[in-house]
């Protein structure tokens, strides 16, 4: 298991005019990823994904050649089973041996972004390689799972108030989708149009299907804090990032403000961010992005927070295949996991990059008994879309 080569692609998948949507982000053209690549001198080979940030515009250039110039070199030769100490030597840089032989962290000075989402799509690609070594699906190396299925909800909901309620129905009729969620905030201009958008939702789902919301971070601390208002008779599931995650604090003081379970994580960067967010008493909900938080190792601690503090976890799974899966796992291995998001716009890199997919079945997906992530890799794909 000593590995021999770790290579990081940027993916740049086009998506088709008919098929994109457009939020707060703009018109979405594209779906981009870093695809990690780590063979061990035996030839096996386990796959990671990273993303320096949500959405399709990130700095992957960047991220590959971090983790191409950087990470990797420092890993080969390296023994691929010991991933706790191998996150902990990417972590603390040179000061490694200190955190190893003291038992706390001494960090590199720029812990956080794109470092931390390198060591995201490395770890994952370790724990790949790791289940494959045993013959063993990463949720039975992290505890076992829950259940054999999980819940999942659809994730979209851009239209307008005329058309939102039948767009909804149509991710329900799909799948047979309980929950879906749908976006709000500066896309709407004043909160009054959202929670417009979010009753006229309601009503055409009636009171039996979950409704969540998501802001983007797009509100100031005032306006979440009317939009609550607006639709505190509309039995939201959740009201995800109500404000910029720069300002926790500010997210505090929604939750304190409303009955409405506040949702936050996908711009967090480790177990330190969703730990000032469990001490600020600012979520509900916690929703990590395996490819940007640290990982699967990561993740496993911010599941132990959340758990500590009877926060829930619902990872964001906005993602490629790889992360999806590693977000799976997870979720389905921790006490605290709880749903699956389900990404129902157009999204190559979940539908087409693996062999497999990820099918739902009456509102829940099986959590899989193949090896590793249980994700085959379209070879034909990543050649396809790879970046020069």
């Amino acid at each position: 298991m000593k590995i021999k080569s770790i290579l990081a692609r940027w993916l740049h998948v086009p998506i088709p005019h008919e098929k994109q949507h457009v939020s707060d982000f703009g018109r979405v053209a594209s779906f981009d990823s870093v695809l990690v690549r780590i063979e061990t001198v035996s030839g096996l080979v386990g796959w990671g994904e990273a993303k320096e940030e949500v959405g399709s515009e990130a700095n992957c250039r960047g991220l590959v050649a971090l983790i191409n110039q950087k990470f990797g070199p420092l890993l080969v030769g390296e023994d691929a089973q010991d991933i706790n100490r191998l996150w902990e030597v990417m972590y603390n840089g040179s000061r490694a041996h200190y955190a190893v032989s003291q038992g706390h962290v001494f960090p590199i000075m720029g812990r956080r972004g794109v470092s931390i989402a390198a060591i995201s799509g490395i770890d994952m690609a370790l724990w790949d390689l790791l289940g494959k070594s045993l013959n063993a699906p990463v949720w039975r190396l992290l505890g076992g799972r829950k259940s054999e299925r999980m819940a999942a909800y659809a994730s979209g909901g851009w239209a307008d108030a005329e058309h939102i309620g039948a767009q909804l129905q149509g991710y329900i009729d799909i799948g047979g989708f309980k929950a879906v969620k749908m976006r709000v905030g500066v896309i709407d201009g004043d909160p009054i149009n959202s929670a417009r958008r979010v009753k006229a939702a309601r009503e055409a789902l009636g009171p039996d299907v979950a409704l969540a919301c998501d802001a983007h971070g797009t509100y100031t601390v005032a306006e979440a804090k009317r939009f609550c208002r607006l639709v505190e008779d509309c039995n939201l599931l959740w009201f995800e990032e109500p404000v910029t995650a720069d300002d926790k604090r500010g997210l505090a003081e929604v939750r304190a403000a409303t009955a409405i379970p506040i949702a936050t994580g996908e711009s967090e960067f480790n177990r330190f961010d969703f730990r000032d967010l469990a001490e600020l008493r600012a979520a509900d909900v916690f929703q990590p992005d395996l490819a940007i938080c640290g990982g699967i190792s990561e993740a496993m601690r911010i599941g132990a927070i959340a758990s500590a503090w009877n926060i829930k976890l619902a990872p964001h799974l906005w993602t490629g295949a790889l992360a999806f899966a590693a977000g799976m796992h997870v979720a389905a291995a921790s006490p605290a996991g709880w749903i699956l998001e389900y990404s129902v716009g157009a999204n190559p890199m979940l539908q087409e990059l693996a062999e497999e997919q990820f099918a739902v079945e009456d509102g829940t997906i099986e959590i899989p008994e193949r090896p590793g992530l249980g994700i085959t890799i379209q070879q034909d794909f990543v050649d396809r879309y790879t970046v020069a």
